[in-house]
């Protein structure tokens, strides 16, 4: 057994709304909105045509693509040649770095690469990156050095844990 409400449909309709249209805070209609991961009508009618038809579309695609049309062609390299996400870096020449003061000479180096086209302005960001990383790796590598100098220096060897 349903339950009905005293109202009729238009005026709870208009109830749940402000003047303007859209739904007043609080609304009950349908509080969570749409379920996750549930698709529309005409995705699942689209879908049930399609179900049975997979295998007879996909000879055609390769046909059409096979006789010349452009547009059926790309569908079809794109489906077997997926786009690269990442690539090999044409080889370039960077400098060794054996310290922090070695940084500026391989940032220059990566600016210059790509300054004259050799690598792309995104394979030189990702490389700066790198750079950025290592500097840091550099820097704390330093950083305990100099502690554990003092350390011995004050006769503290390090607490044993």
């Amino acid at each position: 057994m349903t339950k009905t409400s005293s109202k009729p449909a238009e005026s709870r309709l208009e109830s749940d709304r402000r003047p303007d249209g859209t739904f007043a805070p609080g609304n009950r209609a349908n509080p969570k909105g749409r379920i996750p991961g549930s698709r529309n009508k005409a995705t699942l009618a689209a879908q049930a045509m399609l179900d049975g038809e997979v295998e007879n579309l996909t000879r055609k695609a390769v046909e059409l693509a096979l006789g010349g049309d452009v547009t059926a062609l790309r569908l079809c390299l794109e489906r077997i040649l997926p786009a690269r996400k990442e690539a090999a870096l044409a080889p370039i020449d960077l400098p060794k770095v054996e310290g922090a003061a070695d940084l500026p000479q391989l940032t220059a180096a990566i600016l210059d690469s790509v300054a004259a086209g050799r690598i792309t302005p995104g394979e030189g960001q990702a490389l700066a990156a790198l750079t950025s990383a290592h500097a840091k790796t550099l820097e704390i590598a330093e950083l305990e050095q100099r502690i554990t100098a003092l350390e011995e220096k004050q006769g503290k060897g390090g607490s044993p844990i």
